[in-house]
């Protein structure tokens, strides 16, 4: 199946561009499919204060995802 991944802030500079499609094998959950990524990117996914969104909704890192699914990473921001 195919997940679309999303980076935004910083990470997509961890990511090296804003946007993934990758293949994954079913059962998959978001922790599973950073775990499948680059060391040092998936090390910045999992950091604490990053949330994540399935579909555009927030949900937890063991979240399953679907064929066509998109997973957006969120890193904390901040502003004035």
């Amino acid at each position: 199946m195919e997940v679309t991944l999303v980076f935004l802030g910083r990470l997509e500079d961890a990511a090296g561009g804003a946007q993934r499609i990758i293949a994954v094998e079913p059962p998959s959950c978001i922790a599973n499919i950073a775990q499948s990524l680059e060391p040092d990117l998936c090390a910045a996914l999992l950091k604490e204060d990053v949330r994540f969104a399935l579909n555009g909704a927030l949900v937890q890192r063991h979240c399953s995802v679907s064929d066509g699914d998109e997973v957006a990473f969120l890193p904390p921001v901040s502003g004035g």
